[in-house]
């Protein structure tokens, strides 16, 4: 669990951080994604399983299907000092998602990664 004060969202919060000292964002989500070498049945999970279309690379996707990996990876950043996480929707809106045939789960994608970091801040 994330040992920083300012792991609420709270704006006067965050403002009284900022005035008081450097505050720490997370990293390359990404970057931490790789490291987990996932294939496209990782990728896929159950639910997309028989999706007509590859899959692998959607790391916003993951937010869905493999959920664990996005929190560990929030977790590891809030242990490592940070004190901000953002999300795992780096291609999580319509024009990334064709890319995909998913431009259905854009609200999805975005809903599941805000609740994730928000359970591995809290």
């Amino acid at each position: 669990m994330a040992s920083s004060p300012y792991t609420v969202a709270s704006w006067p919060a965050l403002q009284r951080a900022l005035q008081e000292r450097v505050v720490i964002i997370d990293g390359a989500m990404g970057t931490m994604i790789q490291r987990y070498k996932l294939s496209e049945a990782d990728y896929r999970g159950t639910e997309f399983a028989a999706w007509p279309h590859d899959v692998k690379g959607n790391n916003d996707l993951l937010n869905l299907t493999r959920p664990d990996i996005i929190e560990s990876i929030h977790r590891q950043y809030l242990d490592a000092g940070a004190d901000i996480v953002e999300t795992n929707t780096f291609n999580s809106q319509a024009i990334s998602l064709a890319d995909y045939h998913m431009t259905h789960l854009a609200y999805r994608l975005n809903k599941a990664a805000a609740e994730i970091a928000r359970r591995a801040a809290d």
